[in-house]
């Protein structure tokens, strides 16, 4: 994994993802190199070399850049969502502090504001002080699957599932609102007989009370790369990727009513995206 380091001019921006007015990516590049992951469509506009998942550079003035623009903007309106298409709490945060320098400037220029983010890294817990002051603002996880062994293959370099489950345990008994993203919804390991049952009462259990479920994003590339992957070391699945690929809706048809009475049963939100 290459980790460089590169200077940014802007820290807050506008996105377009619903329910959100901006967003922070204090990283570029992604060290989780999750297979079905289309962020690297971003590397049309960053003119970076390597291949996604394979380098990590770090905007080292990002928070200064932040602290500026949080001087100019006045009082926030809208919510801020931490990491959309890098991972704030990947491994080279441990190392840069970045985004708990974005928290911290937070706190100071904008104590009201409402940020979220969303992470496969226990490494959040670090900062478990300052989401506690942030008290519009919660903590994300995403959780694909609950067995350490299929995520070893998709989603190589995040933390192990059951880590980030512990760590939203953890920041739910500090006090920190916490919530799950499953998604993508993988063909034949998620949505197996039992599993997404099993997903949604391990994170219940964690205290998680909001679950979100979204399907697979065909986009080319993590396609290419999620069948070489099935087919290497998820054999047993290919079946159920290649009838989704197929066949999008006629899939997922049922899956709102599966969802629904896991809902019901466990006494939770789980909604599907």
């Amino acid at each position: 994994m290459k980790v460089g380091e590169i200077f940014c001019k802007t820290a807050l921006n506008r996105t377009r993802i619903p329910g959100y007015r901006y967003c922070l990516n204090p990283y570029l590049g992604c060290a989780h190199g999750c297979r079905y992951c289309y962020a690297d469509t971003t590397l049309r506009f960053s003119g970076h070399p390597a291949r996604w998942g394979e380098f990590v550079a770090a905007k080292v003035n990002f928070a200064e850049v932040l602290r500026r623009q949080l001087g100019r903007k006045g009082d926030p309106a809208g919510r801020i969502l931490l990491g959309t298409v890098t991972d704030a709490y990947q491994p080279a945060e441990a190392e840069y502090a970045l985004t708990r320098a974005c928290l911290e400037a937070l706190i100071e220029v904008w104590p009201g504001a409402e940020v979220d983010v969303l992470t496969k890294s226990e490494l959040v817990v670090r900062d478990a002080d300052l989401w506690r002051r942030l008290r519009h603002s919660s903590v994300g996880f995403t959780v694909t699957t609950v067995r350490d062994d299929v995520a070893a293959v998709l989603e190589p370099g995040a933390s192990p599932p059951w880590a980030r489950i512990r760590a939203a345990a953890r920041l739910r008994a500090a006090g920190v609102p916490v919530w799950a993203f499953v998604a993508p919804l993988l063909p034949g390991l998620t949505d197996a007989p039992g599993a997404l049952e099993e997903l949604v009462a391990v994170l219940r259990s964690a205290g998680v009370r909001e679950i979100l479920v979204d399907a697979l994003n065909p986009y080319p590339a993590a396609v290419e790369r999620l069948r070489e992957a099935y087919a290497r070391q998820l054999r047993w699945a290919t079946g159920h990727l290649e009838r989704y690929l197929a066949d999008r809706r006629g899939y997922l048809r049922g899956l709102p009513e599966r969802l629904a009475r896991l809902e019901h049963r466990y006494g939770c939100r789980v909604a599907f995206c």
